[in-house]
């Protein structure tokens, strides 16, 4: 890595023992010198977005998330799909975001715990663009966790890892991001 590197995951699973958090933390925890990744502990608390609780009555909580978004260098996003769609907590946050100025041009990868969903990772997909993040394609990491008991996923994460497949997409993230940046 050229420089060191912040990253902030957003999983869009509020359950502690999802899978998409599971392969956050995977990330998080096996990430090269010179990057660090915070996941993000604040999806659940904010409250529904309105519009007119935007500007000057923007919720504290709100103006935390978007501190975070603007002091990252890169966002890792990962999402289930529930009833062919994203996750509300998830696109409440990213509501929040639309008409702020963190988010424009900020690099993103997705990473997918599962190996179905392709429809939120569609709709995932139209909503980021639609927001003018910059998608790295070529970082998109999917790694099948979904539907394994625990100790089945955590020998796929370390497969994972001892392949390279899971740092390999890392590596392709923060080096689009040092294009970007140099």
């Amino acid at each position: 890595m050229e420089k060191s590197l912040i990253l902030y995951a957003l999983c869009g699973s509020q359950r502690k023992a999802s899978t998409n958090r599971r392969l956050l933390e995977a990330l998080r925890d096996n990430a090269p010198a010179g990057v660090s990744i915070r996941v993000c502990e604040l999806l659940g608390e904010l409250p529904i977005f309105n519009p007119d609780r935007e500007g000057e009555n923007t919720p504290a909580v709100v103006e935390e998330f978007a501190a975070e978004i603007r002091s990252c260098d890169g966002i890792v996003v990962a999402c289930p799909e529930y009833a062919h769609g994203l996750p509300g907590g998830l696109k409440n946050a990213l509501d929040w975001l639309v008409s702020r100025d963190e988010v424009p041009f900020k690099p993103v990868m997705i990473a997918h715990a599962s190996h179905r969903g392709d429809f939120a990772l569609e709709q995932l997909t139209e909503v980021l663009k639609t927001m003018s993040l910059r998608l790295v394609d070529e970082a998109f990491l999917r790694i099948s966790l979904l539907g394994k008991p625990r100790e089945t996923q955590a020998d796929v994460i370390a497969e994972s890892v001892e392949s390279g497949r899971l740092v390999s997409a890392l590596v392709k993230f923060c080096a689009a991001i040092n294009r970007v940046q140099a």
